[in-house]
């Protein structure tokens, strides 16, 4: 194909699917967000669509394209993701048709760690943890810059390992994946929800709740100590296993300020080690974080 004079990427999300057009060093040149359609996978085909010909002018220009999941090396379908409509979908195949023109799928969380291994936060680091922490709960390894995929190209899905233990009144969670208790179900935006709504019985998007937090409401305070608590568990896991140079964090609730102080005196108490040096940072390019590392899958 040859070397191309701009890229592509995006970043297909929860709440939101991003285009972005960049030139050849990864400059932006133009970037487009739109509400995602959950609950059709035609109309999320044809917002994809609709978002590639608004930004690219070379009609044979390839596209990255990063989404919640992965797709399976055994079937070529779409699984685990948490936009149900995708799954079992030959979405790879789907999109290149509708598009006309090569595509590359990779799991979201990875995208972001592309981007925050090459040129971010971890840019300097041998190895980065990257995690998302948005509409679900996702993670990425990279090891000198490169992605590990893993044999079944699941390597950093922590967002579905079970919650360590932790002591709450708290009923058990199911998941959407079938199973119950992932990390994903305490540690994502609606699982931050459901924390509140079961002391105040109050309704509030994540946003809204960190807002009130901020201002010191009680039921607040409370419910972001047993998330500080819940994050710091989940992360010793993957430090006891992984022990990475970096932790960068991304997604709508790694913009808690409170997090880069809370977190690493508690996760220094259960990392299996007489100190504790892995930096805990937030993503260097913030949500576009991961519609740069899919137009980097070229």
């Amino acid at each position: 194909m040859g070397k191309l004079k701009s890229k592509l990427g995006i970043d297909l999300g929860g709440t939101k699917i991003e285009g972005l057009l960049t030139d050849k060093s990864g400059k932006q040149i133009k970037r487009v967000r739109v509400k995602t359609p959950r609950e059709s996978y035609g109309d999320i085909i044809n917002a994809i669509a609709n978002l590639v010909s608004e930004l690219a002018s070379a009609p044979d220009l390839p596209v990255g394209v990063g989404m919640p999941g992965s797709i399976s090396p055994a079937t070529g379908r779409v699984r685990n993701s948490n936009i149900l409509a995708l799954n079992q979908k030959l979405f790879s195949e789907d999109l290149e048709k509708a598009l006309r023109r090569p595509v590359r799928v990779e799991n979201d969380a990875n995208c972001f760690t592309i981007s925050e291994s090459t040129d971010g936060a971890g840019e300097k680091a041998n190895s980065v943890f990257g995690v998302i922490l948005g509409t679900g709960v996702g993670g990425g390894i990279s090891i000198n810059s490169k992605i590990v995929g893993g044999k079944n190209s699941i390597a950093g899905e922590w967002g579905h390992n079970p919650l360590p233990k932790i002591k709450t009144h708290q009923s058990d969670r199911q998941c959407y994946c079938g199973r119950t208790n992932c990390v994903e179900t305490w540690l994502s935006g609606p699982g931050l929800s459901r924390t509140y709504r079961s002391s105040s019985k109050k309704d509030l998007l994540a946003e809204q709740i960190v807002k009130l937090y901020e201002a010191g409401d009680k039921n607040a305070i409370e419910t972001f100590s047993a998330f500080f608590d819940q994050l710091a568990s989940a992360l010793s896991v993957v430090t006891n296993i992984l022990d990475p140079e970096i932790i960068v964090l991304g997604g709508g609730l790694s913009n808690i300020q409170s997090i880069y102080t809370e977190i690493p005196y508690r996760l220094e108490k259960l990392a299996f080690s007489d100190h504790f040096r892995t930096k805990i940072v937030k993503a260097k390019h913030g949500d576009s974080s991961g519609v740069r590392g899919a137009a980097w899958l070229w």
